[in-house]
């Protein structure tokens, strides 16, 4: 499609590129990808013997081992995958830019007209006043109109061609692990900290929920329970703004790929949100209480009556702010103790009469335990090839789907149902 026929209006085209052609691209590599997916999958089972067996066998593990291909295959399938993201991101971001074009021209066509008539105006009434005066002030709003739409547009072709670069740039990032590259340890280790950095945090946040648990460090509890709350939320966060994982999880919803990247992306997700929710409760009514024990003292600081100096009200105020702040931080700890000491729903004497607390309490600091051995699992695999394998995904999502159902959201709803009704009800 020409110029003259995308935005002949604006004579110019602000968004050119072809969304067919994108989306064709995207579908080639992620067929790509998927293939060199299931490559190393069974390369994976070849080298592990149990696929393959014999001399022949033998023979073609010698020749693989410790060479690049399998490293390379991982490599690069999971870069084609974060080029053909990036492609899908480019595709939409090209749509909305080609469908602001014709808005624009649009609003060209109808400025173009207004300047026509009102220079058919001017000519028509010449040079005789007041009449001429109106209307060759009508030309100038007239092109003045006009003028303003070609700038729009013009911007609209910088922030094409900028968001174009950037995408550009992000493909290319994202085949940084392909060969012939040679990364350094340093850039390897980089690469491998940013495209996991949530698992990480997520791990981190399990082992804080061990250490308070067992009681294996002299930090109050209460301050690890904050502290693995505040990790959860950074990696939920991550998780959710990545277009890999919100890619994963629409395609499983709504196309029904349920495969073991979705159910690792959606158990990681509800993850990381059950661990966020008690902290961010307790901080949150820790906030809201703080301002009762602050009236409750407020008579403590000086006599209302009393004439102070300017020296004398800045040193009152700084000791009120300091207060305050210290108020804030005993009601916040006070309400992350108890919401860390709270009870599992299933252990509420209303739930079956509290017949499962005794079950609860068997299963609670295990359950814990392997969450934390799964998540630092998780972590270990993505740095070592041979831990990497479809059969130990599937073993961890076996087991973290039903303590997730089981245990964290009855010990999470627990935690919020003490924040949000008190300790009364909720032992």
């Amino acid at each position: 499609m020409t110029v003259a026929d995308r935005c002949p209006h604006l004579g110019f085209d602000p968004a050119p590129g072809s969304t067919d052609l994108v989306r064709d691209m995207r579908r080639k590599l992620s067929d790509c990808a998927k293939e060199m997916e299931r490559a190393h999958s069974k390369l994976t089972r070849l080298m592990d013997g149990s696929y393959w067996e014999g001399d022949a066998a033998v023979a073609f593990r010698e020749q693989l081992a410790g060479g690049p291909l399998p490293l390379n295959l991982k490599d690069g399938a999971h870069s084609v995958h974060r080029a053909a993201r990036q492609l899908e991101l480019w595709g939409t971001e090209l749509a909305e830019f080609q469908r602001r074009a014709r808005k624009l021209d649009g609003e060209a066509k109808d400025a173009r007209e207004a300047l026509r008539r009102a220079q058919r105006h001017a000519d028509d009434a010449g040079g005789t006043p007041p009449g001429g005066n109106r209307a060759h002030r009508g030309v100038t709003a007239a092109q003045g109109d006009l003028d303003d739409v070609l700038e729009r547009a013009r911007a609209l072709a910088g922030e094409h061609e900028d968001t174009a670069r950037r995408r550009a740039r992000y493909i290319g990032d994202a085949t940084h692990k392909l060969a012939p590259h040679e990364p350094g340890a340093w850039d390897r280790f980089t690469d491998w900290l940013g495209d996991n950095l949530p698992d990480i945090l997520s791990a981190c946040a399990a082992v804080l929920g061990v250490i308070a648990l067992l009681g294996l460090t002299a930090v109050a509890p209460w301050m690890l329970f904050l502290a693995a709350g505040l990790l959860s939320a950074m990696a939920l966060g991550l998780r959710v703004s990545d277009p890999e994982v919100l890619a994963s999880l629409t395609d499983g919803f709504t196309k029904g790929e349920l495969d073991i990247d979705f159910w690792a992306n959606l158990l990681g997700t509800a993850g990381d949100f059950l661990g966020m929710l008690p902290g961010l409760g307790a901080v949150t009514k820790g906030v809201m209480k703080a301002p009762e024990l602050l009236s409750a003292t407020a008579g403590a600081v000086g006599d209302a009556g009393e004439v102070l100096t300017l020296g004398q009200r800045i040193a009152r105020a700084g000791t009120t702010a300091g207060t305050s702040i210290k108020t804030v931080g005993v009601s916040v700890r006070t309400e992350a103790a108890a919401a860390e000491g709270a009870v599992s729903v299933l252990s509420h004497p209303r739930v079956f009469g509290g017949r499962l607390a005794p079950i609860i309490e068997k299963v609670d600091k295990p359950a814990t335990v392997l969450g934390a051995g799964t998540a630092v699992y998780g972590v270990a695999s993505s740095a070592v090839d041979a831990l990497d394998n479809d059969a130990a995904k599937t073993v961890t999502s076996l087991l973290d789907g039903p303590r997730t159902l089981g245990v964290d959201v009855p010990a999470t709803a627990g935690a919020l149902h003490f924040l949000l009704r008190g300790a009364g009800e909720a032992s």
